[in-house]
């Protein structure tokens, strides 16, 4: 009998358009403005998208949207969270132990830093506006700046990946 051989290959990835936003406010307030100016109709998850790293649980702000007419699905997501890390140092004494916190920023995506915000566009259909919806954001008062990223240069694709 032969030997039969499976071949696995990398079908998993899922294909989607990234735009960085940068904008120094709050993620309701960024879910509002494109609501209002670049006709969108985001709506806070009821899930926030979570990661746990080096023992700290972290929390990143998700808006999203499906689009049932286009077959488009928009996710807004923060790129930054701030926790609060917390230990405990013994300074040798009975009664001297010390716990000790400080606040640690944690990056969604780390090769985007000064990035504030991710607008995740996810759809099957071949034609998306994203020059439109670049300038619709850029269009925005609050808005510093707005621009496509790149999604197959990306190290940390698969932070953005959580359907």
């Amino acid at each position: 009998m032969g030997a039969h051989k499976l071949i696995l290959t990398d079908d998993f990835a899922e294909e989607f358009l990234l735009v960085a936003i940068h904008c120094s406010e709050e993620a309701y307030k960024v879910a509002f403005l494109l609501n209002q100016f670049a006709t969108l109709h985001l709506k806070r998850s009821k899930v926030d998208l979570e990661y746990s790293n080096n023992g700290l649980e972290i929390a990143f702000p998700l808006f999203d949207y499906e689009d049932e007419m286009r077959y488009i699905n928009y996710d807004l997501i923060s790129n930054k969270c701030v926790a609060k890390s917390a230990r405990v140092v013994s300074s040798g004494g009975l009664f001297d132990d010390e716990n000790i916190s400080e606040m640690v920023t944690t990056h969604l995506i780390p090769e985007y830093k000064q990035v504030d915000f991710f607008l995740k566009i996810s759809t099957d259909a071949p034609s998306v506006a994203i020059r439109k919806i670049v300038t619709d954001i850029n269009d925005i008062k609050q808005v510093i700046s707005a621009y496509e990223v790149d999604t197959e240069q990306l190290k940390s694709k698969n932070n953005l990946i959580f359907d």
